[in-house]
């Protein structure tokens, strides 16, 4: 089996995975483990985060928890400490290349879903059903490449568990019609689920967005 997370990590990347949010987000986000997390919890371990400025509640007409600075290098600590412990480093860093290399096609494929001739500058009015059905075909086939890393994600740390089921619920979610499930943000879209897991792998290895394409 693989290594369970402590409940603190969990929770300062969830929040960093969402980048602001209210707690019952972040505790649906933990219970795609399978485990039982209540938004009580993770408001308390984020209270605790707060007292030593690792994380900050922000209210007024939208109110939710972010990361402070301090909180972000505090989490990439914690996780690169996870990732020895667990003798997982090797692994990850091996699924997160195969995860790069497929990163542009599914870039490829949102856009493609999203703009239907980039040069002439038309969008995808969703009118064309061939063509539609074309693009979610791509996104199926990046399915069935991706799926495998996360098993073996999945297989290293068990955290890693909250992203196959979220690919497949929204995948299925758009091959039955519900276009917004492709691309569509603030919601558990495939294109946001894709998104956390690249940002979740940035985190682990200590990798900056910014800085990617030199490693």
């Amino acid at each position: 089996m693989a290594p369970s997370s402590d409940f603190p990590l969990l929770a300062l990347l969830g929040l960093r995975l969402k980048g602001f949010a209210e707690a019952s987000v972040i505790a649906q986000l933990l219970s795609c483990t399978g485990a039982e997390v209540s938004a009580d919890d993770v408001h308390a371990a984020l209270v605790t985060a707060a007292e030593s400025d690792f994380a900050v509640l922000r209210e007024g007409r939208m109110s939710g928890w972010t990361l402070t600075a301090a909180g972000r290098i505090e989490n990439e600590r914690l996780l690169s400490d996870e990732l020895d412990a667990a003798g997982a480093r090797t692994v990850v860093a091996g699924c997160y290349q195969r995860f790069l290399a497929l990163n542009g096609e599914m870039l490829a494929v949102c856009t493609a879903w999203q703009v239907k001739n980039v040069e002439a500058n038309e969008l995808n009015d969703h009118s064309d059903a061939e063509y539609d059905a074309g693009v979610i075909a791509e996104l199926a086939r990046i399915d069935g490449e991706v799926q495998p890393i996360v098993a073996e994600l999945v297989a290293a740390l068990d955290r890693f568990a909250w992203y196959p089921e979220r690919f497949r619920s929204a995948l299925a979610k758009v091959q039955a019609g519900e276009t917004e499930w492709f691309t569509k943000p603030i919601m558990e879209s495939y294109h946001t689920v894709w998104f956390e897991l690249h940002e979740d792998l940035l985190a682990t290895l200590g990798i900056d967005r910014a800085t990617e394409g030199s490693h």
